[in-house]
């Protein structure tokens, strides 16, 4: 009798244990209280926040379409970075309506648990100690760029060399090229931009009468004066030239002997550009020459600065490389000029490795750019390489991570060849008896641009902000007429920030 009622008692334990235990692996997504939920709100982590006050200062129109996701980000040995990454399961709830007119408080019921993303390991610190960087401009775009500057150059141990006016136009009656900066001025902003992390050394022309093409020339004699045992590489740029990611940029020189002649750069994106300047590497793209290489350069230097006279420096670089040694351009595809204008939504979007990227300021579909600076903050919290990272979810949703998520609702992602650039960018010049349609040599191989709202549906990136545990991006879609605007929203935590259970 006391077996059987053991028993009994046994199985009866066994039931409330199994009972609880399927009650909690049921539990609703949205559930705030316990459990998993709670292991990320710990943490700056909220699936499901009722307080949407980053929204406030963005002049939306609400009512609003909104969704929103917590991704943390798993550094992962043995990840690489594909040009399309998929995954099954969708990224977002269903939307929901919200108003946020005289109040941040919203009642979100659509909600999904973080989002668990693995990203290839990236380097917190990076040593390019090894490059030098010359950038010729004027004082006030200098003092433009630092944003930007601060956002691949900062405490990487690579040394910028400015070359520095005070502004292109040349004072009536001046025989001078230019105005020169004030000495005050260049010494407050290098000091800032010390200060910031970043090893710069601003100096006049070495020439007071040169003009931009031979200061941009001038950068090379003005870094190899300046080198140290350790400089193997000096780099030209604009200063709207932007890297995406430095330790990528020092991998792939690591590749070339620098004990070699190495001219190495990217062709313009636009045909007709190459057949007028040249087969060179185009300075927008950035410019990379070997330490042997400048030596031959500069032990040239006055001949070339006499001999030339041309109006582009990039051009300048390359007579003088061609005149006077056998180094020809070694070309790489991930370093951009862009000289192509309009919606450059088809490169942005391509998957494809970019190292660099240019005229990011004024070019664009409606002539104002793009914000790089703010588009890139996410490679704080997963590298330089997650940028414009992309990512499938489920059938119809692809992320470009900091600038755009798009769906297909027609089903014309299955099928589409997305390792192909989508040609959503103006038409290019042409050139007379060319088979080369504009970008072929560049860009290609392409696909047609798809009709925006019927046959891609893209949210483009409003706005990117650092928060306590990561970065929040917020991407938009204005509303067809008597729709309303769509808001998306999501939040990248770093995962030393974030309990993830397992």
């Amino acid at each position: 009798m006391l077996i059987r009622h053991g028993i009994t008692a046994f199985v009866a334990l066994l039931s409330l244990s199994l009972i609880i235990f399927l009650l909690h692996l049921y539990k609703p997504s949205n559930a705030s209280a316990t459990g998993l939920i709670d292991s990320f709100s710990a943490h700056g982590v909220h699936p499901c926040p009722d307080q949407l006050e980053w929204l406030k200062p963005l002049d939306l129109t609400y009512p609003i379409r909104y969704a929103q996701r917590d991704i943390v980000v798993k550094p992962t040995s043995g990840v690489r970075r594909l040009s399309l990454t998929k995954l099954a399961a969708p990224l977002f709830p269903n939307f929901q309506t919200i108003d946020l007119t005289d109040t941040s408080k919203a009642q979100l019921r659509n909600c999904k648990e973080p989002l668990s993303l693995d990203v290839p390991q990236f380097p917190k610190e990076v040593d390019a100690s090894h490059i030098s960087i010359g950038i010729s401009t004027t004082i006030q775009r200098l003092e433009d760029s630092i944003p930007s500057l601060l956002r691949w150059l900062k405490n990487t141990h690579a040394k910028l060399y400015v070359v520095i006016i005070e502004n292109d136009k040349m004072p009536e009656g001046a025989k001078e090229a230019f105005h020169p900066a004030e000495p005050k001025r260049i010494a407050d902003v290098q000091k800032r931009m010390r200060h910031s992390g970043i090893d710069v050394t601003i100096v006049q022309p070495l020439t007071k009468h040169d003009y931009f093409s031979q200061r941009y020339f001038s950068l090379v004699r003005v870094m190899y004066n300046h080198r140290d045992p350790k400089t193997q590489w000096f780099a030209l740029a604009d200063d709207d030239t932007f890297f995406l990611s430095i330790s990528s940029l020092v991998d792939t020189l690591s590749a070339f002997n620098t004990s070699e002649p190495h001219y190495i750069g990217a062709l313009s994106e636009d045909w007709w550009s190459v057949t007028h300047y040249g087969l060179m590497a185009f300075g927008g793209a950035g410019i990379f020459l070997s330490l042997p290489l400048a030596e031959a350069i500069d032990a040239k230097y006055d001949d070339c600065q006499e001999r030339s006279h041309t109006s582009a420096g990039d051009i300048r670089l390359r007579e003088c490389i061609y005149w006077h040694t056998q180094t020809k351009l070694t070309p790489l595809r991930a370093l951009h000029q862009v000289d192509i204008d309009q919606d450059l939504s088809g490169l942005y979007e391509s998957g494809h490795p970019i190292l660099s990227l240019h005229h990011w300021k004024g070019r664009g579909p409606d002539g104002k750019g793009y914000r790089l600076p703010t588009m890139h903050l996410v490679a704080d919290v997963c590298g330089g390489t997650c940028f414009l990272q992309r990512w499938q979810f489920g059938k119809d949703m692809v992320l470009t991570n900091g600038f755009s998520i798009a769906t297909y609702p027609k089903g014309h992602l299955k099928g589409m060849e997305m390792d192909k650039m989508e040609e959503t960018w103006g038409e290019p010049t042409a050139v007379e008896g060319s088979f080369n349609r504009g970008t072929d040599h560049s860009l290609g191989p392409t696909r047609p641009k798809l009709k925006l709202g019927e046959e891609k549906v893209q949210y483009l990136l409003l706005d990117s902000a650092v928060t306590e545990s990561g970065v929040r991006q917020t991407y938009f879609r204005s509303g067809a007429e008597g729709e309303l605007d769509t808001v998306l929203d999501l939040h990248w935590v770093d995962r030393a920030e974030a309990v993830v259970p397992g």
